[in-house]
């Protein structure tokens, strides 16, 4: 876990900007029940990870800046050695003073006598509103109590703290890095277990059981779903059945990834499931490989974020004409949205505590510029599902995406997805390291 004087740093930089005259509110996220009395794996909300490192349910944290018995208040449930046998270990008052760095701790069953005294005397509250409905209803009706009791005199305007949070962590600091560099080495290792493992006919599941092996052996979640689509299956964004049995002759995309500290990695590698491409399958990779080349060029402190896009939209379009399933200009290709039938996304997006991390994409109408810290996924693309109108059917089902994970620098971008074929060549030598000659 980062070091708790990270956490303390955020805290600090968050009440910096906030100002005397105000309280931040950060409730964690609540338990989420899978069926009857059965719950879905426990994740905290990142936000509020991101400012405490407190791993429990049932918690709200509270920042007073200027408060002069403490700053950082801390509710969460108290030790109960029943519930823990059962249950497991809580922190309690005293953990979360001794471990979690807060300066006051109270049980979350006092929170609605001592909460709204937090809050009384500040003119504002940041606060996420419409995160969690139901302790947004709570939380109205102590402001609401307050401004009564002074005659409608309290200010205790709401403030939304996640836009204050989406830009500090849009820039990464050394320790983020780090987890994100576990984060991406657990899952390369995991992509190339299931390169080595891939046979055809193997399910589809069995692949995905490869990558949850590897994330398991070293005590890691999967970041999202993972996507484990061969033939057609890989033209579906988001496929995430993997019940598919896999054929000789087919592509496989698995777009897969584990978090690290909740910090994630996000990553695609196609291949032929036989371990050889194929003519047409090498030269749609090979397109798609060199898109991706384009982005990362264009990928440094500077640069607009859509230049990334654009580099890769414009060779991903002359592929799409080399190889006959476009015709025309490229330039008018691009105008005209033609290529939107086989790239119909972009070529990144923020990575961090979520994999679609927060962060700003335009400032002031203008794609914002990229600084160090930054970090990013940059995935080009093409699908080509069957029945594509005006296309030769030796395209259809063919899908390709490739996607790594890279961290802006001073200099340019650090790759964090190293150690990862990505070439024809080095894929399928990675392939038959494990087969039989």
């Amino acid at each position: 876990m980062p070091k708790s004087r990270e956490f303390e740093r955020r805290r600090r930089q968050l009440m910096r900007t906030m100002g005397d005259d105000a309280v931040a509110i950060l409730p964690a996220a609540p338990e989420r029940r899978r069926n009857r009395d059965i719950f879905h794996d426990y994740r905290q909300d990142s936000d509020f990870w991101y400012l405490t490192g407190f791993p429990e349910p049932e918690a709200v944290a509270v920042l007073a800046p200027g408060r002069e018995n403490a700053e950082y208040i801390l509710f969460c449930r108290e030790r109960d050695p029943e519930r823990e046998t059962w249950d497991g270990y809580r922190a309690g008052q005293e953990g979360a003073c001794r471990d979690y760095g807060a300066e006051d701790a109270f049980p979350i069953s006092d929170i609605n006598e001592i909460l709204p005294g937090l809050i009384e005397g500040r003119e504002r509250v940041f606060y996420a509103m419409g995160r969690h409905p139901e302790f947004d209803q709570r939380l109205i009706g102590w402001v609401n109590d307050l401004k009564e009791r002074s005659s409608g005199h309290a200010g205790h305007e709401i403030v939304a703290v996640d836009h204050v949070l989406q830009d500090m962590r849009t820039y990464k600091s050394r320790e983020e890095l780090r987890a994100m560099e576990r984060a991406a080495t657990i899952s390369v290792a995991a992509m190339r277990r299931a390169m080595r493992a891939c046979r055809p006919g193997m399910m589809e599941y069995e692949i995905e059981a490869e990558l949850l092996h590897e994330y398991k052996r070293h005590g890691t979640e999967p970041a999202y779903p993972s996507i484990v689509g061969g033939g057609a299956n890989g033209c579906i964004l988001h496929y995430i059945d993997n019940n598919s049995e896999l054929r000789d002759g087919d592509l496989l995309l698995i777009d897969a990834g584990c978090e690290y500290e909740l910090y994630a990695a996000d990553i695609t590698r196609t291949f032929p499931v036989n371990g050889r491409f194929s003519r047409d399958q090498q030269a749609l990779y090979e397109w798609v490989l060199a898109a991706q080349e384009a982005a990362f060029a264009e990928i440094a402190p500077g640069k607009a974020w859509n230049d990334s896009h654009m580099a890769a939209l414009r060779v991903l379009t002359e592929g799409l004409v080399d190889l006959g399933i476009l015709k025309g200009e490229v330039d008018g290709l691009i105008e005209s949205g033609a290529y939107r039938r086989f790239f119909m996304h972009r070529t990144g997006h923020w990575l961090g505590l979520d994999v679609h991390d927060v962060g700003e994409y335009r400032v002031d109408g203008h794609w914002r510029e990229l600084e160090p810290g930054m970090t990013l996924t940059v995935e080009p693309g093409l699908y080509i599902p069957a029945g594509s109108e005006g296309v030769d059917e030796r395209w259809w089902n063919q899908a390709v995406r490739i996607e790594d994970d890279v961290a802006v620098t001073r200099d340019g971008h650090e790759l964090l997805t190293t150690g990862l074929p990505r070439t024809v060549a080095e894929v399928e030598s990675e392939m038959q390291a494990d087969r039989a000659a």
